[in-house]
Order: structure tokens, then sequence, then C-alpha cells
């Protein structure tokens, strides 16, 4: 059916199959973001809704900024695509640059993406294929962890821990096992910052080491702070001892920062804000400010001229995307990144984390919260499931938001928060004065 333009809601909303949506609850009470600004979407019904979920994690820079929306209508009017096999353009060179310069100092290359999903499958394959280039070709096997959230490719749930993400695709990939998650509620419940307990937990890969053999082990891949699962901060140590354990091991460190690249805690990536440096680091979202499609996995030196190997007419790597570099896209990529810089969002970020950080718990007292988790600009009030019915109370808190203005986002009975970065106090406070109001009226 065509669109109405008196009326910006289709008439017929049966052919789009939505990605991770209750597709008839939803089409029954359809919710419509026609517009965007800044810290605001707006509804079909001409509503403002506070943004208290940046998009999905991605819009860190918030909506309709100026200089990346004159990047791409200036890129599509110059040049829309441009090969990236055996041939280049200029920006894809240019934001790799940016990336190299605002990485941590290990990470020199950047391979593009187009998700966070291809960012998670190439960085698994560049492992593998790394541990062959320096004659370990035995070591084939991926370690992930409960719990944890690499994408929706068949790699990324291989290594993935969340089960409704996994359970109805079969077998998977082969040669992967998993590391206990850190979620300790008894010993970390309402926690600023770092918990205090589950160090030990990253012990566990001595076992894995143990039961396997390291000399089949490629990569171990982690979300420094795993994010969709529910917002859970690394213990205290975690991350030291999983760095110390991989590299006794020859195990490459694969850090999933997906989520947490680009300013989410108050610093370019969790490898900076933690002071832990992984072999490889997955990034898309904030990347492009959820604009446009784009990820990128980070390599250090040693890893990327592992493959500089051989006759120089070669391809080192068989590996990428019809649109790895698309030229829209590293116009796009380049503008957020000096968008983030002339701002000083990271700075920002940083600064309004102990408010942020008070605001969110401050719903302590509220009914059915059993637990409160902050770092950074990320905030997470898990809620008592309803018994027989889980998720259905989170469910129901995200549906009388969005009615009384904000958006959160929900995962199991936990929800989520995660501002765009330019969020101001005022606005803080009223994310957390509706989602009180709504707790408080909760069955």
């Amino acid at each position: 059916m065509a669109l109405d333009r008196s009326n910006p809601v289709p008439n017929d909303l049966s052919a789009f199959w939505m990605p991770f949506t209750a597709n008839r609850q939803f089409k029954k009470q359809p919710r419509m973001f026609v517009g965007a600004d800044k810290m605001h979407y707006t509804t079909a019904d001409g509503r403002q809704v506070l943004d208290g979920t940046a998009g999905l994690w991605c819009c860190n820079a918030g909506h309709n900024q100026p200089r990346i929306v004159e990047a791409i209508q200036k890129q599509a009017a110059e040049m829309d695509y441009a090969p990236a096999f055996q041939m280049g353009h200029p920006k894809a060179f240019e934001l790799a640059n940016r990336l190299r310069d605002m990485a941590p100092k290990p990470f020199e290359h950047v391979f593009y993406t187009n998700s966070g999903s291809e960012s998670v499958e190439t960085a698994l394959k560049i492992a593998i294929a790394y541990q062959r280039a320096i004659g370990q070709g035995s070591r084939t096997r991926l370690i992930g962890r409960e719990r944890g959230y690499h994408g929706v490719n068949f790699g990324g749930i291989s290594v993935g821990g969340i089960v409704n993400n996994r359970k109805v695709f079969g077998s998977l990939l082969t040669g992967v096992d998993h590391l206990p998650h850190t979620h300790l509620p008894d010993q970390n419940r309402f926690v600023k910052g770092q918990p205090e307990h589950g160090a030990h937990l990253a012990e566990e890969l001595e076992r894995i080491v143990a039961l396997h053999g390291a000399e089949t082990i490629a990569a171990c891949i982690i979300e420094p702070m795993a994010g969709s699962t529910g917002v859970l901060m690394p213990p205290k140590g975690y991350l030291e001892k999983l760095r110390e354990i991989c590299t006794r091991h020859g195990i490459l460190l694969i850090f999933d920062e997906v989520i947490t690249g680009f300013g989410r805690l108050g610093s370019s990536f969790a490898a900076e804000h933690y002071n832990v440096m992984p072999d490889l680091i997955t990034t898309a979202k904030g990347l492009t400010n959820g604009v446009i499609p784009m990820g990128a996995v980070l390599a250090t030196k040693e890893i990327h001229d592992a493959f500089m190997q051989g006759p120089e007419h070669l391809i080192e790597l068989f590996h990428g995307y019809t649109y790895s570099g698309n030229p829209i896209a590293s116009a796009a990529g380049l503008a957020t990144l000096e968008t983030y810089k002339q701002d000083g969002l990271f700075e920002r970020a940083a600064e309004l984390a102990p408010y942020w950080a008070d605001g969110v718990h401050s719903l302590r007292d509220c009914p059915h919260v059993i637990d409160i988790r902050s770092e950074g600009l990320i905030g997470a009030v898990e809620l008592e499931p309803i018994a027989g019915e889980p998720t259905r109370r989170a469910f129901q808190a995200f549906l009388d938001c969005y009615d009384k203005g904000v958006l959160i986002r929900t995962t199991g009975d936990i929800i989520a928060m995660s501002p765009p970065l330019i969020i101001s106090n005022g606005e803080i406070d009223q994310l957390f004065g509706t989602l009180r109001d709504v707790l408080q009226g909760l069955k």
C-alpha cells in the first residue's frame, strides 16, 4: 500500500517482519517515530519522546547533528559508492587514520564492516587466521561467555550466551566453549561502577584450557561491560586476570566494544577506561552515530603484520564486504568523530557520570526493584519478575514510559538506559522522574 502523506503511518504494516519485536502485539498498537532532533524523537501523533537509549546504544551524539547531516549530503552528491576490493577512496583511509589516532596505542589497523554482528564475525575469523599465519594452525577453538551478546550471525551466537538468541538455530559452530557469566546478585547488589566480587571467575579460563589444551584455542571474546544481557560491569580485577591468562597461553583476547566504544563510559573505548588492552576490538554503533550502518575491527600491528607475508600481488586475507568502507558511511564516521571531539562529548560523559549514577540509584526504593547497576552513562534497573510471566513487568514499564514521553529499553526483566552523551541534568531528572512514576504504578 502507498503511504498517505496526510498520515505518516502506512495503512498496511504486514509486509515488514520486524527484528527482535513482538510483531503481532506491535502491529495491533504500533509505536511509530517520524522525526528526531537532539535528545528527542517525534511520534506519528506529534508527541516528543526523550531518548533514554541513544536509539539502540548508537546515537551517542544525539539526533540530527548538523556536521553529520551535511557530510552525508555532500558525499552522496560527490560519490555514492566505490568498491573496496582492489580499489579505494580517500575517506575510508582518512577515517581509518582518525580511528587509529583515537584508539589505545597498540591498535594501528582498521578492517571495515557494516555492523556489530559483522565486526564480531570478522574478529573471530582474523583470530583463527592469525593463529594459522604464525604456525599455530591447531588453534581453532573460540571461547565466549554465558550471557554474552556478540550479534546475531552464526559466529556471534555461537560464542554468545543468551539462550533465546541460540536455542532455535541448531548446533551452531563447533569447537566453542563458554566462561561463566559474572552476575552475582547476592554479592554485588546496588553497585556503582565495578563490583567487588567475581574476579575469580576469570580463572575458569584455566579450567577450559586444561580441558581442551591451550594449543587448540584461538581466542576468547567478551564484552568488557556486558550491555544487552542487562548491563553487567566487570568485577574488579576480572579483566586483568583474563588478560594475564590469555597472554600466558597464547590466546587472543577480543573485546566486543560495539556498545562501550565511542564515549559510553567516558573514554574512547572500555579498554582505556579499564586500562586493559585486548588484541582485537570490535566496534560499530557509535562509529557513525547510528546514522549509516558501519562497523570496524581494530587490530594491533602484530596481528596485521602477520598476514603481510609472501608475494605482494596476492590477497592476504580472503574476507570483506561489498560495503566495507562505504563512502557515505566513511563521511558519516569522519563527521561523527569530529563531533565527539569538537563538542567534547567523551569528557562530558565522564563529567555527567556521577549525576547519572545518583539518578539511577535514586530508584532503589521503588516497588519491584531488586538491583541497580551503573557506570559511565549506562544504567540498569532489575525488576522482580511476575511469577510465571517473565519479561511482562519490564515490558509494561517500557510501554508506560513511552506513553509518558520517555524511551527506555528492556531485556528480560531488566530496564536498560544509555542516553545520548548530550543529555542534560534536567533531562536526566526527567528520565528518572518518569521512570519512578511508572515503577510506582506497576503491578
